[in-house]
């Protein structure tokens, strides 16, 4: 019963084991193609994965594309290369900034067009409300002619209630 127990205890703590996550370990020329490759697999989407990075994601097809990606980086490829070749064997999806093409045109177009047609929205609803409040102008005309009735009429209870033989 003693050694169930245990046996029992170290499988199922087996499944929470950091051996059974995949790690890539790579050897770098240098420190900077480590950089360069670190920063690849954060701007790159695993195509598999829904939003999620290549440094991310422990799928079969984030581990291949590691490894393509490292074997690029060791070539000596530039970033252009690495970027043209990813994008051509597995399309814009990959990468989290696409670049501007006419077919992404409207990925990179819809924010801006959005943002204009709102601040135009806003600026028609200004001008709409501003047109149906009377004019300032009118205003301050009425409020000035009441103003000075009311100080005639309070003058003129003034001078009768100071004018006690009326």
């Amino acid at each position: 019963m003693f050694t169930g127990f245990w046996l029992l205890l170290c499988l199922s703590l087996l499944p929470g084991s950091p051996v059974a996550a995949s790690i890539d370990v790579h050897e770098f020329k240098d420190e900077v193609t480590r950089q360069r490759y670190l920063a690849f697999t954060e701007e790159m989407r695993c195509p598999k994965c829904q939003n999620q990075n290549l440094a991310g994601s422990d799928s079969p097809i984030a581990a291949d594309l590691r490894r393509e990606l490292y074997e690029l980086l060791q070539d000596g490829k530039s970033d252009k290369e690495i970027v043209d070749f990813m994008v051509a064997r597995y399309g814009d999806y990959v990468l989290y900034r696409p670049q501007v093409k006419t077919n992404t045109l409207l990925l990179w177009g819809l924010p801006s067009l959005l943002l204009i047609l709102g601040l135009v929205m806003v600026g028609l609803t200004l001008r709409q409300r501003r047109r149906a409040q009377p004019g300032s102008a009118d205003l301050a005309q009425a409020e000035e002619a009441r103003l000075q009735k009311l100080l005639a009429a309070a003058a003129e209870r003034a001078k009768h209630t100071n004018n006690p033989q009326r």
